[in-house]
């Protein structure tokens, strides 16, 4: 299945029923209720609260009986729905690439001692010291998506797995990038000479790793740092001493937090913005990190690990929305040798991977993706996708959506609109569109547990948190290294 490049208004609705054909044929067990219970959540009125009162809508034609069942045995294939993602028309930046953004969002699950592989979840407090923050137990869900040029709440959703016990984060992002990439390549999306994919991601993620991990493919990456780093400075050239010895394998150190330590930057810009007031961005140039035998870096093959080089941004505004007092920002983009242009490219568009956030608020308190008290993690990762298939369908209808806006609110263009208010007209466009999904048969509710019979199989209290084999298996390869 092939979609065009580019969907105008006219041909909108067409693409919109495609892609729901494409979600129903992806849907290989319990389609009809699943495809139904997609639309309860596009064109029920106000947010998702609970499971149950989905079958209470119009476009829920099953009973509840069926649509628990329906999230427990229900199965969704999530190769077939990645590719149908992949071949949508994807938003660009401005200069026409194509970028990405790589973010985790938690689904909560505190209360849930029978639920399987669940982690302890950083969640953020409120207060500026970080004393408030807490780990709370849960299913860590790891993004990709597409982000558009300038402020918008919108953004492409292209994949998502569901981190286990077992798994280290870092490698799973590598992977799931690449499998990203590759997709939006073969459905046509990139080819050769077109400027690199970039993508953006947050402190949390080890951004030159990742782009050693994905040398081998056209992206960019650039990610925020922490403001206590360092980053090292080429050796120059070898010089022979008297007794001899390795060459320096780095330079001189340029630390964040020490001023006097750094050298003239290669690139200074200053752009006048609307939102932050003066942005004043500093580049040096072929600066890369220290890398040492640990974490992503422990299966390394080789002793030696790599130089990565890249280019080091230093940002500063001078206001933020609200009163809180900003602070630099520092990030390292994998590329080097970049021009003014460039590199005001890279923090604008680092900038915008904060749409994703609108994007997690939208689908957790409109579209109820934490809302179900699923047991399972695969009943979980149902879910998932049928929320992402759901934001979708709201971007492919965004240009067929009307402002049907409440008397407080002010009108906005169609272009402008933001998810909530799509959805508000998703039922109208539901009338137009392709509903694949067959009607209901008649049938009667099973009998269910005997009257006062109890319950003899019950589910065990599952442990919370990485496994043991994981930390067994580093503390070895420690050993090996000495």
């Amino acid at each position: 299945m092939s979609f065009p490049a580019a969907a105008p208004a006219s041909d909108a609705l067409n693409v919109l029923s495609r892609f729901r054909v494409e979600f129903y044929e992806s849907l290989y067990a319990r389609a009809d209720v699943l495809f139904e219970l997609t639309d309860a959540v596009l064109c029920t009125d106000g947010p998702v609260k609970t499971l149950v009162e989905l079958s209470l809508a119009h476009e829920m034609r099953r009973g509840h009986g069926a649509l628990y069942a329906a999230v427990d045995k229900g199965w969704c294939e999530p190769a077939r729905l990645r590719r149908a993602l992949a071949d949508l028309p994807l938003p660009r930046i401005t200069d026409g690439r194509i970028a990405l953004a790589v973010d985790v969002s938690n689904w909560l699950r505190p209360d849930a001692n029978t639920s399987p592989d669940r982690l302890f979840c950083h969640v953020h407090g409120r207060r500026a010291d970080r004393s408030c923050d807490q780990l709370i137990p849960g299913w860590p869900y790891s993004f990709v998506a597409a982000l558009e040029s300038g402020r918008t709440s919108w953004c492409a959703l292209l994949d998502a797995v569901r981190l286990g016990p077992a798994d280290d984060a870092t490698t799973v992002t590598a992977a799931q990038l690449r499998e990203v990439v590759t997709r939006i390549i073969a459905a046509g999306h990139w080819s050769t000479g077109d400027p690199d994919i970039l993508i953006v991601m947050d402190a949390g993620y080890d951004s030159a790793y990742l782009a050693h991990a994905l040398a081998d493919l056209p992206v960019v990456l650039a990610g925020r740092l922490r403001s206590d780093r360092v980053m090292l400075r080429d050796a120059g050239p070898a010089r022979s001493g008297p007794r001899g010895g390795r060459p320096r394998k780095h330079g001189g150190v340029l630390t964040f937090a020490k001023p006097e330590s750094w050298h003239a930057p290669e690139v200074t810009t200053v752009t006048d913005t609307t939102r932050y007031g003066k942005a004043e961005a500093m580049a040096w140039d072929r600066m890369h990190p220290r890398l040492t035998h640990r974490g992503p870096w422990l299966e390394h093959a080789a002793d030696e690990l790599p130089l990565l080089h890249g280019t080091l941004i230093r940002l500063t505004v001078e206001r933020l929305p609200g009163e809180a007092a900003p602070k630099p920002v520092w990030l390292w983009c994998s590329a080097t040798g970049a021009a003014p242009a460039t590199v005001d490219l890279w923090w604008r568009t680092f900038l915008r991977r904060f749409d994703i956030e609108h994007t997690f608020r939208m689908i957790k308190q409109t579209l109820g993706w934490t809302a179900p008290r699923v047991r399972h993690p695969a009943a979980a990762d149902l879910w998932t996708w049928l929320i992402i298939a759901a934001h979708t369908q709201l971007r492919l209808a965004r240009p067929l959506a009307e402002d049907l806006r409440r008397p407080w609110e002010r009108p906005v263009k169609t272009e402008r609109l933001s998810p909530a208010r799509v959805r508000r007209g998703f039922r109208n466009l539901r009338r137009k569109a392709a509903r694949p999904a067959a009607a209901p048969k008649p049938g009667r509710p099973g009998p269910g547990r005997p009257p006062g019979s109890r319950n003899q199989h019950k589910a065990r209290i599952q442990d919370v948190g990485k496994t043991v084999k994981r930390a067994e298996t580093i503390k070895e390869h420690e050993q090996q290294r000495g």
